[in-house]
């Protein structure tokens, strides 16, 4: 039999702003492993940004160990979180997260006092931002969303557009990965997303309070 590291198998039993920040992070970066043949039920969690995980495995109060993937070539390497737990597994299907979840996955029901977080979360972990520069200066501000769910997408520009106000630019096909789409907003809609996802200062840190 296994090591059993503690972690707090009831964090997803009812919402808080770390459950939603953590929830929305799982959306984008997160994954389901039910491996049968050792009767285990593993969540996993990556990320090339080591502070996401980190950040993720207090937030669980988890001992598990975090694991550095080496890529290869000039690719950063990757942070793998994989706690083994069944009730956190199951709560985690009950929401709506499912294993090979990427093309396929619904966008929630997230309460509107915690869409904010969820938001955030999903951000953090495919979401984006930059500035356009034209000779020199900026032209504007895009934030984008990436999923391979364009119901995911869909949805969440709704509940943007209803909870905030957000005009989005609409759905697009993503470049350079086939099934993939993105949801972007420029200079004013990015502003008010930011208030929403971090209504204390727009920087990355949790604000757990």
């Amino acid at each position: 039999m296994g090591v059993k590291y503690l972690v707090n198998e009831s964090f997803f039993d009812t919402w808080t702003i770390p459950m939603a920040y953590v929830l929305g992070y799982l959306y984008a970066d997160g994954s389901l492993e039910d491996a049968p043949y050792i009767r285990a039920k593993y969540v996993r969690v990556t990320s090339t940004d080591e502070d996401r995980i980190v950040a993720i495995r207090s937030l669980l109060k988890s001992e598990h160990t975090i694991v550095r993937e080496i890529q290869g070539g000039r690719r950063k390497p990757r942070f793998l979180l994989r706690v083994g737990s069944a009730r956190l597994f199951n709560a985690l299907v009950q929401i709506g997260i499912t294993p090979r979840k990427s093309l396929t996955m619904i966008f929630p029901t997230v309460p509107n006092l915690y869409l904010g977080s969820f938001v955030r979360g999903y951000f953090d972990g495919d979401g984006c931002a930059h500035i356009d520069v034209v000779h020199g200066k900026p032209k504007r501000l895009l934030s984008i969303f990436t999923s391979g769910s364009k119901s995911f997408l869909e949805t969440l520009h709704d509940r943007l557009s209803k909870e905030v106000g957000l005009i989005g630019n609409g759905l697009y096909p993503h470049g350079s990965t086939i099934g993939t789409y993105q949801l972007r907003y420029s200079t004013r809609n990015s502003l008010r997303l930011f208030n929403l996802m971090y209504p204390r200062g727009l920087n990355r840190k949790l604000h757990l309070r």
